[in-house]
C-alpha cells in the first residue's frame, strides 16, 4: 500500500485543491500513460456489444469506473453478472475473490475474467484454507466442535466459502452481518458458537453493537500461533471465534482523527465501514456497507459536513458527485487499495483488445466440487429475511 502524508483537507465543498497544492485532489492517482487508450476501451467495448459486461468495483479507478455497466459492492456484481445470461464475457473489475463468487453464480456458458490475475485481497489471504482446517480441528479438540457454525465474510476465496458450505455455515456480507449471525446462532441452541472469518472488526462490532454480545464473548484466533494462541477454556467460553484478519485500508483509521474533527468541526457526521476497528466504530455517528454509505451520502442534506471512513476511489467520488456537501476522508494519509488499483486501464484495454481478436486472457474458473459447496453456503445467505427481526 502506498500512502501519502498530507494535512485532513476536505475533498467537496469550498477548498481550492488546485491553489493550494498544485493538483485536483490530494494523492491523486497519475492518468494512464497513454492518451489513446480511453478510445481503445471505447472501440474494444462497442466491437464486443452485447457480448460483453463489465462489472466495476465501488472502489475502483475512475479511468476503469467510467466503462463498467454497472457498479456495486462484490456481491451485487457478482449477481447482476448471474442477470445477464447474454452475456459471453463478464470482466470484472475488482479483485480475485470477487471473480470468483461472479464465475460461481453464472452459468457454464459464461467466461468471467479478472483483466489484472494479481488484483487480490489483502484480508482475503489471511484465511488460507489450511488454517481454517486446523482451527476446526481445534475446535473439535476442544469438545465444541459439535456447536460452531462456520460464517465467512464475502471478502474470501471460494474454497473458504465452500468450506462453509459443508460444514453447516453461510456467508455473509457487511450488510447483512447481523442477520446472518443471528442464524448461525439459531443452529444449535444456546451452546452455538460462531467461527467468523477472515475480518474480526466485522464480526467484532456486528457481535458486540448489534447482537448485544461483549467484548468478553469474543475471543481472537490467529492462524500464526499453536491453538490459535488460546487455551481450551477460552475456546469453551467464547460465544464467537473472530478471525484475526483485516482490511489494509479500513484498519487504518483512528479515533484520534475523528476527535481532531469533531474539534474543528462539531456538526460533522462521522461515517464509517464496519471494517473498521471496534475504537472507530463507537465514535461514529453512522456504520455501515458501502451501499449504505453512497445512500447516506446520496440524503444528506444540502450543507452538512461528513468524514468518511471506507477507500478513498469511492470517497473522492461521493464528494465530486456532492458538490452541496463538505466531505473528507478520514485518515491524515491518502491510501488507496493497492490490489484493487492493480486493474488500471492498460490491463482493462488489453483484456478487451485480445477479446476482440479472438483471446480470452485471465478466466476465473472455480473447480466443479468448490463452486458447488461454496454456492450452498451462498445459497444459505440468500434464504435469510433482509433483514434482522426487531428486537422485542
Amino acid at each position: 500500500m502506498t500512502t501519502v502524508d498530507l494535512p485532513l483537507l476536505p475533498l467537496g465543498r469550498g477548498t481550492d485543491l488546485d491553489t493550494e497544492r498544485g493538483v485536483e485532489c490530494p494523492g491523486d492517482l497519475p492518468p494512464a500513460s497513454d492518451p489513446n487508450l480511453v478510445e481503445r476501451a471505447r472501440v474494444a467495448k462497442e466491437k464486443l456489444g452485447e457480448r460483453l459486461f463489465i462489472l466495476g468495483h465501488h472502489y475502483q479507478r475512475d479511468e476503469v469506473i467510467q466503462f463498467a455497466d454497472v457498479t456495486g459492492d462484490s456481491f451485487k456484481l457478482a449477481r447482476e453478472a448471474a442477470a445477464r445470461p447474454e452475456a459471453e464475457y463478464i470482466v470484472f473489475c475488482g479483485v480475485h475473490f470477487m471473480a470468483e463468487s461472479a464465475d460461481i453464480l453464472t452459468s457454464d456458458e459464461q467466461t468471467v475474467i479478472l483483466p489484472d490475475l494479481a488484483a487480490g485481497c489483502s484480508m482475503a489471504d489471511m484465511a488460507r484454507l489450511g488454517q481454517v482446517e486446523d482451527a476446526w480441528d481445534a475446535l473439535a479438540d476442544a469438545g465444541v466442535g459439535d456447536v460452531v457454525v462456520p460464517i465467512t465474510y464475502m471478502n474470501s476465496s471460494a474454497d473458504i466459502k465452500a468450506f462453509c458450505g459443508r460444514h453447516g455455515g453461510a456467508v455473509c456480507t457487511s450488510s447483512n452481518a447481523e442477520v446472518a449471525l443471528r442464524w448461525a446462532y439459531e443452529q444449535h441452541g444456546p451452546d452455538t458458537k460462531v467461527l467468523f472469518f477472515p475480518d474480526q472488526h466485522l464480526g467484532r462490532n456486528t457481535a458486540v453493537l448489534q447482537l448485544g454480545l461483549s467484548l468478553d464473548d469474543c475471543v481472537v484466533w490467529n492462524p500464526l500461533l499453536p491453538n490459535g494462541g488460546l487455551t481450551t477454556e477460552e475456546l469453551r467460553a467464547a460465544r464467537i471465534i473472530l478471525w484475526k484478519g483485516h482490511c489494509s485500508v479500513h484498519g487504518r483509521f483512528s479515533p484520534d482523527v475523528i476527535d481532531e474533527l469533531r474539534a474543528k468541526d462539531p456538526e460533522i457526521n462521522i461515517l464509517v465501514h464496519p471494517e473498521c476497528t471496534h475504537e472507530v466504530v463507537l465514535k461514529a455517528d453512522l456504520i455501515g456497507s458501502t451501499e449504505f454509505i453512497i445512500d447516506t451520502i446520496r440524503k444528506a442534506p444540502a450543507g452538512s459536513s461528513w468524514a468518511i471512513g471506507t477507500e478513498l476511489n469511492l470517497v473522492k467520488r461521493l464528494a465530486q458527485a456532492h458538490p452541496d456537501l463538505s466531505i473528507s476522508f478520514l485518515d491524515r494519509n491518502v491510501c488507496y487499495c493497492s490490489t484493487m488499483n492493480r486493474i488500471d486501464l492498460p490491463h482493462l484495454v488489453r483484456t478487451l483488445e485480445s477479446l476482440v481478436a479472438g483471446q480470452v486472457l485471465n478466466v476465473i474458473d472455480v473447480d466443479d466440487d468448490t463452486e458447488h459447496w461454496a454456492k450452498v453456503a451462498l445459497d444459505r445467505m440468500l434464504a435469510l429475511p433482509a433483514k434482522a427481526p426487531a428486537d422485542d
